[in-house]
């Protein structure tokens, strides 16, 4: 019998849903550890860096404000199958700037591609997730967590071979295209909206609007952690460039068993103090990391703030989902929309900071913004 033989839960659009989370993630993971290689190669000081990064939120920012109405017009399966393809055509672009400008404009259209690709993959998970009537959306994320890992692992490797960036994306690319078709052909065809006249971001929905928040500031962790860890590593603590991919990947790890763990947990203590609980623990582990200094410290630091960051983005967005009238994509754009904001604002926004202090005080402003994840946590809701 067929996945939808007798209401049984789609499995196969399952599967193929959790390897497109993995895939976006490994993509954006390869890239990080070659970061220090970029600004190196590109004369970069810290400021200058930052606002070079700042070109991913651009993008990412304006395609969520699309792609929310594009899902709910058109369904998640297509916007999925053209927004993966374009993430993978676009990839290579960013080895072969030449310059902070071309950087800027490359990481810009990369920003739009993976921002619209989230908001998409995200709604085709909230179409599974109804199908299977318990929370799986958690899982999704501990793929991408994984994706993560294995992207920065693979990085840090080729680096070590002497590959470089463009040569490392252009193989990215083919894989990219190969698995696009396949993949979307099995997820689910019949999430697009019914009545096209309500197309629009639901901004007027309070819930969405505490729930963006939410994920801005948790997102910005995240995101600034997957820029910067690296360089903190190499250029404060004084590791080599190989061992400075570790503290990306612990953070990954960790956030990946927090997700894998995250469904199970939110039905048996409740959505808000899961968040609330991790997002405390994760605030801890960094500061005293930051303020010892060492290498091991870092990497324990790193972890636990990948741990205590596992639930909020899937929590949120199941939130969103069922607290909002509008279609699951335009509430999930509406959050992702702060949320991706906040991911790609990180970096430059450390960069700044750091560039004017240090980096080790500028890092220490993302456990003060996971504690307020921490007393935000009781407006969650996945009922």
């Amino acid at each position: 019998m067929s996945d939808a033989t007798l209401g049984a839960p789609p499995r196969k659009a399952r599967v193929a849903t959790a390897i497109v989370f993995a895939v976006h993630a490994s993509v954006f993971g390869a890239w990080t550890p070659h970061i220090p290689a970029v600004k190196e190669h590109l004369g970069l000081n810290d400021g200058t860096l930052g606002l070079t990064l700042l070109g991913a939120p651009v993008g990412s920012v304006v395609a969520m404000l699309l792609a929310g109405n594009a899902v709910a017009r058109w369904g998640s399966r297509r916007v999925v199958l053209l927004m993966l393809l374009g993430y993978g055509l676009v990839s290579p672009a960013l080895g072969l700037a030449w310059s902070a400008g071309a950087l800027f404009a490359a990481l810009a259209l990369w920003g739009a591609f993976q921002g619209a690709l989230d908001v998409a993959m995200n709604s085709q998970g909230i179409a599974v997730e109804q199908g299977y009537r318990r929370p799986i959306l958690s899982g999704f994320h501990a793929w991408w967590s994984f994706g993560g890992f294995v992207g920065v692992g693979l990085g840090a490797l080729l680096i070590g071979s002497g590959v470089d960036l463009t040569t490392q994306m252009l193989v990215s690319t083919g894989v990219v295209f190969l698995a696009a078709w396949p993949l979307t052909r099995a997820m689910l065809g019949d999430d697009h909206a019914v009545d096209d006249h309500r197309l629009g971001l639901p901004w007027r929905d309070k819930h969405v609007l505490v729930l963006g928040a939410i994920m801005f500031a948790g997102l910005l962790c995240e995101g600034a952690v997957g820029d910067w860890a690296a360089l903190y590593l190499k250029e404060t603590v004084g590791v080599t460039a190989e061992s400075a991919g570790w503290g990306y990947a612990v953070f990954a790890v960790l956030m990946f068993v927090g997700r894998v763990m995250g469904d199970r947990w939110v039905l048996r203590f409740g959505a808000s103090r899961v968040v609330a609980t991790l997002a405390a623990a994760g605030a801890l582990g960094l500061g005293v990391a930051l303020v010892v200094g060492g290498f091991w410290s870092a990497l324990v630091g790193f972890g636990l703030f990948g741990l205590g960051l596992a639930c909020i983005v899937p929590v949120a967005f199941s939130s969103a989902a069922a607290q909002s009238d509008a279609h699951a994509g335009q509430a999930i754009a509406g959050v992702a929309t702060a949320g991706w904001a906040g991911f790609l604002l990180g970096p430059p926004l450390i960069g700044l900071l750091a560039h004017g202090t240090s980096q080790t005080l500028a890092l220490g402003i993302l456990p003060l913004l996971c504690l307020a994840v921490v007393f935000g946590a009781r407006a969650l809701n996945t009922r």
